[in-house]
């Protein structure tokens, strides 16, 4: 048996793994997948029996520690109780934050098996806390680049590079929609998906679109991992924004891709590295261009120039000149479409699931002398 475990359920990048995780492995092995109670997203349909624990976020950051600690108490006491998990069951802990599962696992003598996706963990106490519990309690730790390795290392357990996948079902849905073309939905479309922070380099999405809005031939497309409401409040941030389509979180990213000439990730470098960037894998595996930071798992996954560019958010001159060009040069954006689907292909659900296989098999047995759940 696997025992999966996250924390918030969303439409995020590391529950999007997770299912993508869960869909390789729950096939061949029996399943259980506890998550927390707040939150509903991609995590919901993944056909593997589901137990929530309890947790709760607040605007307040104090609250959200306080929080968090007792949502991994929950956690540990939920699995504690359980009586259907086997010895030899194999404790799969997706992010950092489920420490709950990590100590539970370690003190039953069950295998551990990290699968971290974050780099920038503030506040400092909270990553010494994370990090210590992922050296003493994981049997392998996966990371999702050789950057993340990198800048994250924990002493201690072995490491594996394991790149995201891209979903079979976005993959099909990229097969079946019509091939790239410039403008296709009559102007050219800049699409990013991201989440509702400023480190994500929102406001330098609106201030590139803001330089543009002369060209009534380019439009902006912004999808939020965000509630309609909070999508509102920052559209009225931004009343200027004409030239901006705002949308809240959507069960189907696959729509936006299949109109998108061109997809950014504006991360800011200075506030948040991306381990990895699942949604320009996605977009490319469209044939769409991407423009990404030049640092973390980005940088392993765009080559500057062939599959689009590799720019710093902070530079709006450089993000303006590389838009104005594929926006005007179509045989530019075509054969950047091109490179981009062909380097997609580097990253199959059917690698993925054969890696995590052969990582579960690579496993050491369960230790003895474990306390009995």
């Amino acid at each position: 048996m696997i025992v999966f475990c996250h924390l918030l359920n969303d439409r995020s990048g590391s529950p999007t793994v997770l299912r993508s995780t869960i869909a390789a492995l729950a096939p061949d092995h029996a399943a259980q997948l506890y998550i927390g109670s707040q939150g509903r997203g991609v995590l919901e349909d993944t056909g593997v029996p589901l137990r929530r624990y309890w947790y709760r976020r607040s605007q307040h950051r104090l609250v959200t520690m306080v929080t968090f600690f007792a949502s991994q108490i929950a956690l540990y006491r939920a699995l504690l109780r359980a009586r259907d998990i086997p010895a030899d069951a194999t404790v799969f802990v997706n992010t950092l934050l489920p420490i709950g599962a990590m100590l539970w696992g370690r003190r039953s003598g069950r295998r551990v098996i990290v699968h971290v996706h974050e780099v920038s963990i503030t506040p400092a106490p909270l990553r010494r806390v994370l990090l210590r519990c992922a050296a003493g309690a994981a049997d392998r730790l996966l990371y999702v680049s050789g950057d993340h390795l990198a800048r994250l290392p924990i002493a201690g357990p072995p490491a594996e590079i394991l790149p995201n996948p891209i979903a079979p079902a976005l993959r099909d849905r990229a097969a079946a929609a019509p091939g790239y073309a410039p403008r296709r939905s009559g102007r050219f479309e800049v699409l990013m998906l991201a989440s509702l922070r400023g480190y994500k380099g929102i406001e330098e999405f609106m201030a590139l679109a803001a330089a543009f809005q002369a060209r009534d031939d380019i439009r902006f497309v912004l999808v939020l991992n965000a509630e309609p409401a909070e999508v509102a409040a920052f559209g009225a941030r931004h009343p200027q924004a004409g030239n901006v389509a705002l949308h809240p979180r959507s069960d189907d990213p696959a729509a936006f891709y299949a109109t998108a000439d061109l997809v950014l990730n504006l991360s800011r470098p200075d506030q948040w590295i991306e381990t990895f960037g699942l949604t320009l894998a996605e977009a490319m595996i469209f044939g769409i261009p991407v423009i990404a930071p030049p640092v973390g798992g980005p940088a392993e996954i765009v080559t500057d120039g062939r599959e689009g560019y590799l720019i710093d958010s902070r530079d709006a001159a450089a993000l303006a000149t590389a838009l104005q060009r594929l926006a005007d040069d179509p045989g530019l954006a075509l054969a950047m479409s091109l490179a981009a689907r062909q380097r997609a292909e580097a990253f199959t659900f059917e690698n993925y699931a054969a890696n995590l296989q052969r990582i579960l098999a690579e496993l050491p047995p369960p230790r003895t002398g474990g306390t009995p759940a």
